[in-house]
């Protein structure tokens, strides 16, 4: 076999999912600076990403003195390299051809209380997680991934069984409230009722016993780049509770995808800008509603609901020009859809290229360039504290071409991690704040952060966010506390809270001042413990007690305990052919 064909640039690889534990344990290795060559606003990685990246890691850690924080980081690499064994093994055999069951797995999900699931308006009890359905009650998803691989080719696929219970639903009044905030006013004349909107859970609504497609894609490996199609994980931005630009709170889409899974460098520019990546994908939302206004030329089917679906793409590019030092730009479009323009390489390339806002006539019309967002994030290890404390930020906004240049406009994710407590090695804390509340007077209303008039369900997919879980206009935060007890095994305690804006969510307050009550208020802490039994198998376990306020749904306090119990199963066996 020549010795070209054998290196990793030649070779494919699959996505690691963007929920696996590899991610928190390579950002600890990171942050505790045993590892350089990482982007931690760009994922998924690919196992041979991961690979390379451990490379690194192992000769820092090999000369490293010996110490509390070289124990951690060799804890770390160790699992790490247990969980990538098969790829660190060498790369020829993979030519060969290969196949893998990557994981099995059953979540069971017990819920007392009336959740929250709508983060385009309230909020969620649950988030980042793939807006799976819950409820009240027994809620289940089991399901099972892997993967085959010949040479540069792969063909990933993870796919769930999903239950979840009835439910009683928003009542039409609150239904029609949300609806008018989100500017669709119309109602159904045959049931008076207002029209279904994925964003909007309407009730009553039914048992849900059904299966999914998480993740499915074939892709090829060409010159450090994984081109794909098919639905893959998507996170963009450093932060561990949410991405401004993209996150795992709603359903993947199926999309066409180039990513740069390697740094490149380039001579001359990289002594400036460091190595970079990029990653670029295109495809279609779902759940997007389009209701023809009667009073409009051309509607032709008044008082009808149609899917309105547009399409959505991104592209972000992201430098290292230390080692210290991460920034990344990206920026999203969605446009197209029914009712507006139709989706061609025409209107695509119109998006693609258009960065000043159109007049109303266009706006209004078939080459309006759509809804377009531009997001900025950073990490940078501390000056004098290398090893212990990283900031970061992330933050995107509307209408303008990057939070830099408007970051009174932008919405932002702040955080803070400290790798290991002094005395206390194996403790790490993070800290993250979140807001998509700019004070201009034009966020007022929900109307301008994951929000646009032509495209009214905003940036969401079968009516959840794309992005950060705090929604359209909210304030809020995350905070973490983890005991490790291995490199794949942990203790954690976490809080979050959030607090949609006052003139977002309003209601009418009878007989007192003042004379409304706002939005939703929820704050949960949980608690989880991750054990490994023997070499493959895992527990995971989770409690999560939640207060809420939310008065234009449920009267008073309300309080919602979620305990999921997921046994993962590892299997350590890949067969070649």
């Amino acid at each position: 076999m020549p010795a070209s064909v054998c290196e990793p640039a030649a070779l494919g690889s699959p996505y690691i999912p963007v929920d696996s534990w590899v991610y928190p344990a390579v950002l600890r290795l990171y942050s505790l600076g045993f590892l350089d060559h990482v982007f931690l606003g760009m994922r998924p990685w690919t196992r041979a990403s991961v690979t390379r990246m451990l490379e690194d890691a192992g000769g820092h850690i090999q000369d490293a003195e010996a110490g509390s924080a070289t124990d951690q980081a060799q804890e770390l690499y160790d699992a790490l390299a247990d969980e990538l064994r098969y790829d660190m093994a060498g790369p020829c055999g993979a030519l060969r051809g290969n196949t893998r069951v990557e994981s099995v797995y059953t979540v069971a999900r017990a819920i007392s209380g009336t959740p929250l699931r709508d983060s385009f308006h309230l909020g969620s009890s649950i988030i980042n997680d793939y807006g799976r359905p819950y409820s009240n009650g027994f809620n289940n998803y089991s399901g099972a991934s892997g993967y085959i691989s010949a040479g540069r080719f792969t063909l990933y696929a993870r796919g769930e069984f999903q239950g979840a219970p009835s439910a009683t639903g928003y009542s039409p009044a609150l239904a029609q409230t949300l609806s008018n905030i989100d500017k669709i006013t119309f109602i159904n004349p045959v049931t008076g009722l207002p029209y279904n909107q994925a964003t909007i859970p309407l009730g009553p609504i039914g048992s849900t016993t059904t299966g999914r497609v998480m993740e499915a894609y074939a892709s090829a490996h060409l010159l450090s780049h994984e081109i794909s199609f098919g639905k893959t994980d998507e996170w963009l931005g450093p932060g561990l509770g949410g991405g401004m630009a993209y996150s795992s709170n709603a359903e993947n889409i199926y999309s066409f995808r180039i990513n740069r899974v390697e740094p490149l460098r380039i001579p001359l520019l990289s002594r400036v800008t460091g190595p970079f990546r990029y990653d670029f994908m295109v495809g279609a939302l779902n759940g997007h509603t389009y209701v023809p206004n009667p009073a409009y030329p051309g509607a032709n089917q008044p008082n009808v609901i149609n899917p309105g679906n547009p399409w959505v793409h991104l592209e972000k590019i992201s430098f290292r020009p230390t080692e210290n030092l991460e920034f990344g730009f990206e920026r999203t479009a969605i446009w197209g859809g029914k009712g507006h323009g139709p989706i061609t390489l025409h209107t695509f390339l119109k998006s693609f290229f258009s960065f000043s806002s159109p007049t109303i006539a266009v706006k209004d019309g078939r080459d309006d360039p759509g809804a377009r967002f531009g997001a900025f994030d950073f990490s940078y290890r501390l000056p004098f504290v290398r090893n212990w404390l990283t900031l970061y930020s992330d933050g995107e906004v509307h209408d303008d071409v990057s939070p830099i240049d408007a970051p009174r406009r932008a919405a932002w994710r702040p955080g803070i991690y400290l790798s290991h407590v002094p005395g206390v090695p194996k403790l790490d804390m993070r800290v993250e704040a979140v807001s998509t509340d700019p004070p201009i007077t034009n966020s007022h209303g929900g109307g301008f952060m994951y929000y646009e008039t032509i495209q009214r369900q905003g940036y969401t997919n079968k009516g959840q966010m794309l992005g950060d879980w705090i929604g359209r206009e909210g304030k809020g935060g995350q905070a973490w506390i983890t005991y490790h007890l291995s490199g794949n095994e942990w203790i954690q305690v976490g809080a979050r809270n959030q607090k949609t804006a006052k003139d977002f969510i309003e209601i009418p307050k009878i007989g007192a001042t003042p004379a409304v009550e706002y939005g939703t208020t929820l704050n949960d802490i949980s608690f989880q413990a991750v054990k490994r039994i023997g070499r493959d198998f895992e527990i995971n376990g989770t409690f999560t007690y939640e207060h809420y306020k939310a008065p234009i749904y449920l009267p008073g306090q309300q309080t919602v305990t979620t305990t999921n119990i997921q046994l993962t199963w590892f299997p350590g066996r890949k067969v070649s052919f």
